[in-house]
């Protein structure tokens, strides 16, 4: 099984078995550090990425995401993953030691959206 669905045959499990391998192997990525910044290398989901327009659909790209301050914007991502990790999920949280900066940033989150606990 690779999820909470069912697979008409065994080739396509088999065909994500191979990517994961082969991802690991020297040089397949282009970038060895890609992977180091991928969803799951750190044990919570990836924070949500915009492109241009900067306005689609009249959701507009975050003002801190366009500021140019760096630290602000990894700060950003980073309280958003943990915010999509908190919304979909949780379990993943469960094992995770959140450092306390992780813990505000959740929390800050979770203020923001207006929720609180568990989902």
């Amino acid at each position: 099984s690779l999820g909470d669905y069912v697979l008409s045959g065994g080739e396509l499990a088999a065909q994500v078995i191979i990517d994961a391998l082969v991802r690991r192997l020297p040089g397949a990525l282009g970038d060895d550090e890609s992977a180091q910044a991928e969803s799951f290398a750190t044990g919570i989901l990836d924070y949500p990425h915009y492109t241009r327009p900067e306005v689609i659909d009249g959701q507009a790209v975050p003002a801190v995401l366009k500021s140019g301050n760096h630290a602000e914007i990894a700060r950003w991502r980073r309280r958003m993953a943990l915010g999509r990790t908190f919304e979909r999920r949780p379990d993943l949280l469960d094992r995770s030691r959140l450092s306390e900066e992780d813990q505000a940033l959740l929390e800050d989150y979770l203020r923001e959206a207006g929720r609180t606990g568990k989902s």
